[in-house]
């Protein structure tokens, strides 16, 4: 991942990239449920979670998971907390991820990052916690 062209978080082996987006209702309960989830969902090779594999996790935050197109043509973000509410829970959620031994990597929180990844089979799960 890479902000002004600098990378600012990589994988450097095979993992998971969480795009955690912060809805105005979330909270500390939030957070313990989606780290949960998140390290101990078997979606790796061999019904292994990314704790029992030992691998590590980009976590990306992700304001735009909460667009709303049911209406018009351009989307909007109501559904998304404020930077200074979504900012610390989405640290919290890192936190919380490296407190239960997983390797963390992270973008930088309001930047306009460029984001690369293999979707290896591919698998993407929504987790709504």
């Amino acid at each position: 991942m890479r902000v002004d062209g600098e990378v600012v978080g990589a994988l450097t082996r095979p993992g998971l990239v969480a795009l955690v987006g912060v809805t105005h209702d979330d909270g500390p309960q939030q957070v313990e449920r989606l780290a949960r989830k998140i390290a101990e969902l078997r979606i790796l090779r061999e019904e292994r979670s990314a704790l029992d594999a030992g691998a590590p996790v980009l976590v990306v935050s992700q304001f735009t998971l909460y667009a709303d197109v049911r209406k018009g043509r351009r989307p909007t973000w109501n559904q998304a907390a404020p930077g200074p509410v979504a900012e610390p829970l989405v640290d919290a959620v890192v936190e919380e991820l490296r407190g239960r031994g997983l390797e963390v990597a992270t973008g930088r929180f309001g930047a306009d990052m460029a984001v690369e990844l293999v979707n290896d089979g591919p698998v993407t799960v929504l987790v709504e916690v």
